[in-house]
């Protein structure tokens, strides 16, 4: 367990200092890598995680997709906190690091609705359901480990950031946001972050358990 939440925090760290921290950059020098570079950042660090930490942690680096894990059954309950803190740590360090290094920058990478709130709520919470779809698809149990996961779900966390990053941010990460609003001060827009998150990952696992009749979402059933 120690390992794991080892894992977990140092995944999270760089997933929050390479992401974060593009936008930070973005900012300061006029607007370089874009929505396109920043999506990439963030794509290219959950694959790496995923490749270095997978076959430890099952680098989930999100609470939403723990809870998940833990609501389809094939993650512990007792070890749900566990993993929540190490992950919520990590982010928060690499906030503090950021706001060390650039301490000018005032919202630090932090998520923030560019639109109504509805609107972002809405589609944090379907853009997680879909991550968390193909999290379930191309994992093993609750890990997260291999080339083909690592690939398949970095490149979605950057369809998804490309497309709704000037929108709503696309965080589909409680932890991602967390750490930023907490260092920076900014909490106002925390609660679509955490609930949203949460609510897209509970359903699409809620679903995955209870479809044992259609067997729609089943791995085994759909490869035979």
């Amino acid at each position: 367990m120690r390992k794991k939440m080892v894992s977990e925090f140092v995944g999270t760290f760089f997933l929050v200092l390479i992401g974060t921290g593009s936008i930070v950059l973005n900012e300061k020098y006029n607007g370089f890598l874009g929505v396109t570079g920043i999506a990439i950042s963030f794509g290219a660090i959950v694959t790496t995680m995923i490749l270095v930490f997978g076959k430890i942690s099952g680098a989930h680096i999100n609470p939403a997709v723990t809870l998940g894990f833990t609501i389809l059954g094939v993650f512990p309950k007792k070890d749900l906190p566990a993993y929540v803190t190490s992950q919520l740590s990590g982010a928060v360090f690499a906030s503090l690091l950021i706001h060390f290094i650039y301490p000018s920058n005032q919202n630090l990478g932090n998520t923030i609705p560019s639109g109504s709130l509805m609107e972002s709520f809405i589609l944090e919470t379907v853009l997680t359901f879909i991550l968390m779809l193909v999290i379930l698809i191309v994992s093993h149990g609750y890990k997260e480990s291999g080339y083909i996961p690592a690939i398949a779900i970095g490149l979605v966390v950057f369809l998804e950031a490309n497309f709704a990053g000037p929108m709503c941010g696309a965080s589909m990460n409680p932890a991602r946001t967390f750490g930023p609003s907490l260092v920076s001060g900014n909490l106002y827009y925390l609660w679509i972050y955490i609930l949203a998150p949460i609510i897209g990952a509970a359903a699409i696992c809620t679903l995955w358990k209870n479809d044992s009749r259609n067997k729609i979402f089943n791995k085994k059933e759909r490869l035979n």
